[in-house]
């Protein structure tokens, strides 16, 4: 088992001393090279049927090794290359709720390779046989030929009904969605609730409330969609409301990435400008040697903060050709090599400030500083539409959420603040317990913590938490660019 040092230029260097040398790598190359000279008189679908080839001939290779370094489990995934590769590894790690460390990526040619060092949640090394085993089953060779395993996308679903909601913030929203979902009668399994510069995005994921099965009546989700727009349009009737239902589930986060983007959340108006010192610091300069893109991020670390930023560059079209990321204290430091998918780099100044202000929402919509209510009980219809009543009733906005339902069970997460911006009262919180119940529902961290940190108006409800900063990131891969 190769034993990994995590400099950079050591990892250079192991590049370029194997070069992936193994038999069936030269085997490959040498039919790369025979294909590309008869290449020009064979149709399109001869390119198809060589990149089956070849990924034939290369599958993916994952080692995971828990002996070379002290803290940390080091995954590595060599692959054929694809756009889109960089995001599907990252995202299977994330779902599995690792902490990922420290990573770096290469992806020149038609080759990947990637090195990450990850903990679990508690910051231990990964030993747990089950998860060890998924990471190999979805990354590696028997990823090739089982696809439902690495799908980034949408995945055929009967057991419930996705609803996709996009709308401006309000205090008291999600309280009006899931009252009139309960009074339609549909059952909310799970759901995923961001909020951002004074936009709302949700993924629903309903059952019918007699069969528990999805809704297939066209006109029964028609009546489901009218409502629930005009909950979303409120008063202002606005037309920048949006529902869509389907039978179909996606991979929720990054669905959420890409409504809000839709949805232009990383736009803001002069007199909107959030104070500079609360941004992540993102720069994006012209790298003239080879000519990349450089992006440079620097922010407080959360977790999934790289498949955020992943995600967005992903979604943008952009290809991740080196990167290098450092979390392994409370800031986080990511540095991205790319280009657009037509191969060229950053072109304009606008193209420019665009992607530096998607990333800096990207890593936003996920940040939280609200206080945490965290409900766990047995689930029933009408619970969520119960709950966030109270919430409502108490003055109490939700900025975030997370609903999931396991073995009858609803385990709940809530990121709440007054609804007039000011702290939230120790007796509005004790209030909201006495109402839903003290064991059921738990809070984390303590009213009075939020009274030492500064307060957002109520139309910035999750802005803040991530400092600013001049410095950059170089690990060695960038030299002299400007």
């Amino acid at each position: 088992m190769h034993k990994y040092n995590t400099s950079q230029r050591e990892f250079c260097v192991y590049q370029n001393q194997e070069n992936f040398a193994e038999a069936d790598h030269k085997s490959s190359t040498t039919i790369m090279a025979y294909i590309s000279e008869v290449n020009m008189s064979f149709s399109n679908d001869m390119d198809d049927e060589y990149e089956k080839l070849f990924r034939r001939m290369n599958p993916p290779r994952v080692v995971i090794d828990n002996e070379s370094c002290k803290n940390a489990t080091v995954i590595r995934v060599d692959s054929a290359n694809k756009h889109g590769i960089l995001l599907e590894v990252v995202q299977v790690l994330t779902d599995l709720n690792l902490i990922i460390t420290k990573a770096y990526i290469s992806s020149d040619g038609g080759w990947f390779m990637d090195v990450f060092n990850v903990t679990d949640q508690e910051g231990n090394k990964v030993t747990d046989e089950g998860i060890l085993d998924y990471i190999l089953k979805s990354l590696g060779p028997e990823s090739c030929f089982t696809s439902s395993m690495r799908s980034v996308g949408v995945k055929p679903s009967m057991d419930h009904t996705a609803i996709e909601l996009t709308g401006c913030d309000r205090p008291g929203l999600l309280s009006e969605l899931s009252a009139v979902l309960t009074h339609l009668k549909c059952n909310v399994v799970s759901a995923e609730v961001w909020t951002h510069n004074t936009r709302a995005a949700s993924v629903m994921h309903v059952t019918d409330e007699e069969t528990g099965g999805a809704i297939a009546d066209p006109e029964r989700l028609s009546r489901i969609k009218k409502l629930l727009c005009n909950v979303l349009k409120g008063s202002s009737k606005s037309s920048e409301a949006k529902t869509v239902v389907s039978h179909g589930i996606t991979h929720t986060a990054r669905r959420l990435h890409q409504m809000m983007f839709d949805d232009r959340d990383y736009e803001r108006a002069d007199d909107e400008a959030l104070d500079e010192n609360k941004r992540p610091n993102v720069n994006v300069v012209h790298w003239h040697d080879k000519d990349y893109s450089v992006v440079t991020i620097q922010s407080k670390d959360r977790p999934k903060l790289l498949f955020d930023t992943v995600c967005t560059l992903t979604d943008m079209q952009y290809v991740v050709f080196h990167a290098s990321i450092n979390a392994e204290g409370p800031e986080a430091y990511q540095e991205y090599c790319i280009r657009h998918i037509d191969g060229s780099p950053v072109k304009s100044d606008a193209e420019r400030e665009r992607v530096i202000q998607c990333l800096e929402a990207a890593i936003e919509r996920r940040v939280s500083e609200g206080l945490k209510l965290e409900l766990c009980t047995t689930d029933r219809v009408g619970l969520l539409s119960d709950v966030t009543r109270i919430f409502r009733e108490n003055s109490l906005t939700v900025i975030r959420a997370e609903v999931t339902t396991k073995a009858g069970k609803a385990l709940n997460t809530f990121y709440v603040r007054d609804a007039s911006g000011y702290p939230v009262d120790s007796k509005t919180i004790d209030s909201i317990r006495q109402a839903i119940g003290q064991t059921i529902l738990k809070v984390k961290g303590s009213p009075e913590e939020l009274k030492n940190g500064p307060q957002e108006s109520p139309t910035r409800f999750l802005f803040g938490g991530l400092f600013k900063s001049r410095s950059f990131v170089n690990f060695g891969l960038v030299r002299s660019y400007s």
